[in-house]
């Protein structure tokens, strides 16, 4: 499989030192596409990348931080996920605000497209995974905040809602997409996730796409660029 891609601009990832968005950096990297990471700690993301990517040591909270973050950039791949229930990396101040923060900061910036990793079950408040912190709504008003915004012209965006996220290396499942947000259940590898993110920014078919997607078999895939020729307009 190539290792070059023709997609040339610098994308800015959110996230970037969470278990996905790790993958989102390293498949960016594969494909020689230039890195900016928004970090609180820049010694964690150094130990993860090295001198490969642009470090900017920031908060998605600041409006300031994310605005020099995005300076340059011409895509935003965002990762972000809460890890406390209250407090600043609760899903309001992260899934929602800090993510609504990002989607207009990088409508002022010129960003041309985002790719934003959300959750099956997002329309379902009822769901169990909504009893930490409403989770699953919080990132459901910042999709419908980023459809909203990046639907118009000269943008774009693709919105990816995987199952529960699992460790493993690209390319060793068949997967299952889905649209409507009717998968209740499933697991998916968070580097298949990763690449469905970054193919997304030059695979047409990715353009103004909101989907689910899960693991159906173990089966070894050459590209995960088909599963977009699946999801209707």
């Amino acid at each position: 499989m190539s290792n070059e891609s023709a997609y040339k601009g610098k994308v800015l990832v959110a996230g970037a030192t969470g278990k996905t968005g790790a993958w989102v950096v390293k498949r960016l990297l594969h494909y020689g596409v230039p890195v900016r990471v928004l970090s609180r700690s820049e010694e964690k993301a150094k130990a993860l990348f090295g001198d490969r990517v642009e470090i900017v040591v920031g908060k998605i909270q600041e409006r300031g931080d994310v605005d020099r973050a995005l300076n340059g950039c011409e895509a935003v791949i965002s990762a972000l996920g809460s890890n406390s229930v209250s407090g600043e990396s609760s899903p309001s101040e992260v899934d929602r605000d800090g993510a609504v923060r990002l989607v207009d900061a990088a409508a002022a910036a010129g960003v041309k497209h985002i790719a934003m990793v959300s959750s099956i079950g997002v329309t379902k408040w009822y769901h169990p995974l909504n009893l930490f912190g409403g989770v699953l709504s919080m990132k459901l008003a910042a999709e419908e905040h980023l459809r909203k915004v990046f639907s118009s012209a000269g943008r774009s965006y693709t919105v990816i809602r995987p199952g529960g996220l699992k460790d493993g290396e690209p390319f060793q499942q068949r997967l299952h997409v889905e649209q409507g947000d009717k998968l209740w259940n499933g697991s998916t590898n968070r580097a298949d996730v990763a690449e469905l993110a970054v193919l997304s920014l030059w695979v047409d078919k990715a353009r103004n796409r909101t989907f689910e997607v899960i693991n159906e078999a173990p089966e070894v895939q050459e590209t995960l660029a088909g599963y977009y020729d699946q999801l209707a307009e």
